[in-house]
């Protein structure tokens, strides 16, 4: 596991796109040590640039790491980047892998078992993107700073 710290914030800059964490997993890592590192990130935002992360917040960005993560590891194995960034009144969690295939979206059935990671992403963040790359696939969720518990 590779990981880059807290991005240093020019002067008076808005805290949007300045702040960031990244980890490469190379496959054996466990999700937790993702969700610590989704942890660790939060607290320094609050720690080290004075942005307050509500419970909700952080509870539910590390829920979307959670999710991106085990996707990977279910249907992508290999390599992935994790990559945390503070953007315009969110948390943008953003997970790469090498697999070129899209996630499929199923629709909410309270009778299936499992497969309901992007259900719960989509229902929690405020936008989820997937993206092809030159090399795989990248999905992107953005949890708002301003959301309360639902």
């Amino acid at each position: 596991m590779r990981m880059d710290g807290l991005g240093q914030v020019p002067g008076d800059a808005v805290l949007s796109r300045w702040v960031s964490a990244a980890v490469a997993f190379e496959g054996w890592e466990s999700i937790a040590e993702a969700r610590r590192l989704a942890a660790s990130f939060l607290d320094g935002l609050g720690t080290v640039h004075g942005l307050t992360v509500s419970e909700w917040v952080s509870q539910t960005v590390q829920l979307v790491v959670s999710e991106l993560v085990t996707n990977t590891r279910k249907y992508a194995p290999g390599p992935c980047l994790l990559t945390l960034e503070v953007v315009e009144g969110g948390i943008e969690v953003s997970v790469w892998d090498s697999s070129p295939t899209p996630p499929k979206i199923m629709p909410p059935d309270p009778f299936r078992v499992g497969q309901h990671g992007l259900e719960i992403i989509a229902r929690t963040a405020r936008s989820v993107r997937i993206s092809r790359e030159p090399v795989g696939k990248r999905i992107t969720a953005v949890v708002a700073l301003d959301d309360v518990a639902r």
